[in-house]
């Protein structure tokens, strides 16, 4: 028998491999459905791959790869009677409720396509290489273990420099708020120095986020070794850096250490858990958010089924029961799945696509590869993953319907000159509008004053504090405070042609199929302890943003000169060096001189690919010089000659880089991006010529007048960002609430209306909601009106 089946695996020993050191072994879940060795069918685990597959799967994976040999493993879950239990419950006159449960685990090999089955263990029938690799599969660890102890949390140690760090006496304190890079502009990505309180950009990414590496330039220049992210500062913590060490540390002494730059982190863990300038969020949230209490009736089936949480993953469950509630989230994965399970690549587990509607620890794993925060294991805030979900679905969107496309929307932005009241229109890309909670418009100011009286009262004579009292914020409120002229923060107005006082509003240029609304309540305090507004906001079921339309240019309006700012060489005790070669490189590329220069100091003359990579980051940055070329309207249809040179010049056909162009308004960052997340448009046919090109297109961009339709025109989507403009009307179709302090702790759940009930998903329970808390909402989801 050993001779047989010897022979019968020698023509696939090739195909078997044994588990090395950093193979991930899927032996507990298929790569496409939540089938696991507890399933009917139970898992095929692939001895080459080690990915695992359900019954109605491995077919597909056997016919594409060829791969044969498969370990079969069935788990039998069988209830154990304990006699003591038995005779408890028969002398006791009530029916057995249930033992112990024993799992009797089955495992063979199964060789396609006849179904060849050989139980397992068979050590002395199966050659040595076989029995070693189905030894080592049982045996490996979960495929997510790597992960977990990639993240900081599991791997990161204690810096060499935390106990004997210097700190200069120089006074510096940082304020809670309005950070801004001490050699840039960025004000985002910001790491605070621990021992001289510089206050500098992190390094740069190559998706064009992150910073211009200022923190870095600042430590070779200085040798001080530790910085902290300063968004990450709360009182159980924040993140490390040593450049020295080259990764995140521990700072056991990082309280004191802050505290000498005035972030008292101390104060901080005690205002966390008594109330100090705002009304402390009541526990009683927890309950009347979650409707608890009340008995809601249980709801199953297709569309109300709930998501198992990962631990501290409510705020990724919340964001996926909404969006899959939209059809063109259900048409675009759910509608295509047999094709997306088709065409996935043999590593399935890496596939976007394929994950974004199975397993939740495996599209977890997958969402959250390389971002510090979604892969760890702590909460996170649902709207920042929200915009993340957002981008990979932009990306892998190629050659296929967009469904975030229904969430996108142009906003018109009017900056004006205090001084000579000259404006300027602009126009960006978002997906979701961020309303303000101004406390001082709550309808029941007088019961606030009374209560924050009282609470400083007890607080004197260390008596209990009152009972909380919670804002009610009327939403109209909100929306004016939404729609208030802001204070542009250092602008430099062409006009005078030096800095000046300026003022930006915003309004939609268009209006999106689906309107998401974020409600502000998360803030930090001047004493640097991040709050949560505890407030009710009456958020309409029904909502009219048409009076917010962008109207352009006005009659009687003179707009700024089209000028760029001068250059302004951070003061240093050493000239700024400057690599001319690059500089030349660039400006060979059709960049201002002005702009070269900016970006090959801004990047620490580290050559021209990554200063180039520095332009296209800042493309839209009011103080880069732009391409001296006339400035192209959104209405005009063939972009600039300039742009599409640069873009030619990096190897791009011309064709495809004028449909970038078109397709971005003109935008060479969004433009570089575009092409490479449509590589099809490439293989389209090129006798499309130049004369094709520039034939005029009157419905490139939806009007201030003209938005009576809500869906694209035919050729759109190659002249201008895809919006599918339409009325500002919506009504209310589902809610995400946080329950918690902080959005790095806490809960979420999500109310959803469907066939006219609203329903209240919890994890993996999905009930009829009875009380939904629509005024506590963090974020609200509405669709568009249909035109009567």
């Amino acid at each position: 028998m050993a001779t047989d089946l010897g022979e019968l695996l020698v023509p696939y020993m090739p195909t078997i491999r044994v588990p090395r050191t950093g193979d991930r072994v899927f032996k507990s879940e298929c790569a496409f459905s939540y089938d696991s060795p507890e399933s009917e069918g139970g898992l095929y685990v692939c001895l080459n791959s080690f990915l695992g597959f359900g019954r109605e799967h491995v077919e597909r994976h056997y016919r594409k790869t060829g791969q044969s040999v498969y370990m079969h493993l069935k788990r039998h879950v069988k209830e154990v009677r304990s006699v003591a239990k038995l005779f408890s419950d028969l002398e006791l006159n009530r029916d057995f409720n249930g033992g112990d449960y024993e799992y009797e685990d089955e495992a063979k090999l199964v060789i396609f396509p006849d179904h060849f089955e050989i139980p397992l263990p068979n050590i002395e029938e199966l050659p040595a290489l076989v029995t070693i690799a189905c030894d080592a599969i049982l045996n490996a660890p979960s495929p997510y273990k790597k992960q977990e102890s990639d993240s900081w949390e599991e791997e990161i140690q204690v810096s060499k420099h935390a106990r004997s760090l210097t700190q200069q006496e120089n006074g510096v304190r940082i304020p809670p708020s309005g950070w801004k890079c001490a050699k840039c502009e960025m004000r985002e990505n910001l790491w605070l120095n621990l021992t001289d309180g510089s206050v500098l950009c992190g390094k740069w990414f190559f998706d064009g986020s992150g910073g211009n590496g200022h923190a870095l330039e600042h430590y070779k220049k200085t040798n001080f070794p530790l910085a902290v992210k300063l968004d990450t500062v709360t009182p159980d913590g924040a993140d490390v850096y040593s450049f020295d060490e080259e990764e995140a540390v521990l700072d056991p002494h990082i309280s004191e250490h802050l505290l000498h730059f005035g972030i008292d982190m101390l104060q901080m863990q005690r205002n966390g858990h008594h109330t100090d300038n705002h009304v402390q969020p009541r526990v009683s949230d927890w309950e009347v958010i979650q409707e608890a209490g009340l008995k809601l009736k249980p709801v199953y089936g297709s569309g109300y089924t709930g998501i198992k949480n990962l631990a501290n993953s409510c705020y990724l469950s919340t964001t996926m029961q909404v969006l899959f509630s939209i059809p063109e989230f259900q048409r675009a994965y759910v509608g295509n799945l047999q094709r997306i399970f088709d065409y996935s690549p043999l590593d399935p587990t890496q596939d976007f696509n394929t994950q974004i509607g199975i397993s939740p620890k495996m599209f977890k794993a997958l969402v959250s590869k390389g971002h510090p925060e979604f892969s760890s294991n702590r909460q996170q805030d649902a709207h920042e993953f929200l915009l993340h979900l957002i981008n990979l679905v932009e990306r892998n969107s190629s050659g296929s319907e967009n469904p975030s496309d229904v969430f996108r929307f142009l906003v018109e932005e009017r900056v004006q000159c205090c001084q000579t009241q000259k404006v300027r229109y602009t126009q960006r890309v978002d997906y979701l509008m961020q309303l303000p909670v101004p406390l001082e418009a709550a309808s029941n100011r007088e019961e606030l004053i009374a209560y924050e009286s009282k609470r400083k009262e007890a607080e004197e004579n260390m008596r209990p504090p009152p009972e909380p009292v919670r804002a009610r914020i009327p939403f109209t409120a909100c929306l004016q405070a939404f729609t208030e002229p802001e204070n542009v923060p250092d602008f430099w107005s062409s006009a005078l042609q030096a800095k000046s006082a300026g003022v930006k509003t915003s309004r939609f240029a268009s209006f999106p199929e689906y309107m998401i609304m974020q409600i502000k309540k998360f803030t930090f305090g001047v004493d640097w302890v991040p709050k949560k507004l505890d407030v009710s906001v009456d958020v309409p079921d029904f909502l009219d943003l048409n009076r917010l339309r962008a109207t352009g240019l006005q009659a009687g309006e003179e707009e700024l000169p089209d000028l760029t700012p001068p250059i302004v060489i951070p003061e240093d005790t050493r000239a700024p060096e400057i690599d001319e070669s690059s500089v030349m490189q660039l400006a060979e590329m059709g960049f201002p001189l002005e702009a070269c220069r900016k970006a090959v100091y801004y990047t620490g003359n580290m050559g021209a690919e990554m200063a180039f990579n520095w332009i296209i980051a800042h493309m839209e940055e009011p103080d880069l010089p732009s391409p001296s070329l006339p400035t192209t309207s959104a209405l005009d249809n063939q972009p600039p000659e300039e742009s599409i040179s640069i873009l030619t010049s990096m190897g791009f056909p011309r064709h495809h880089t004028i449909q970038a162009l078109k397709a971005t308004n003109n935008n060479l960052e969004r433009a570089l991006d575009w092409i490479f997340t449509h590589p099809d448009c490439e293989d389209e046919s090129e006798a499309m010529s130049d004369t094709a090109d520039t034939e005029p297109n009157n419905n490139s961009f939806s009007n201030a007048n003209a938005h009576s339709d809500s869906s694209l025109s035919p050729d759109q989507d190659l002249s201008s960002p895809r919006v599918r403009d339409g009325p500002g009307r919506y009504e209310l179709f589902a809610f995400i609430s946080h329950m918690g302090a902080s959005t790095m702790s806490g809960h979420y759940v999500c109310h959803i209306k469907k066939e006219g009930r609203w329903l209240i998903y919890n994890d993996h329970k999905v009930c009829l909601s009875e009380r939904p808390p629509k005024d506590l909402g963090y974020m609200y989801f509405y669709r568009r009106l249909s035109s009567c």
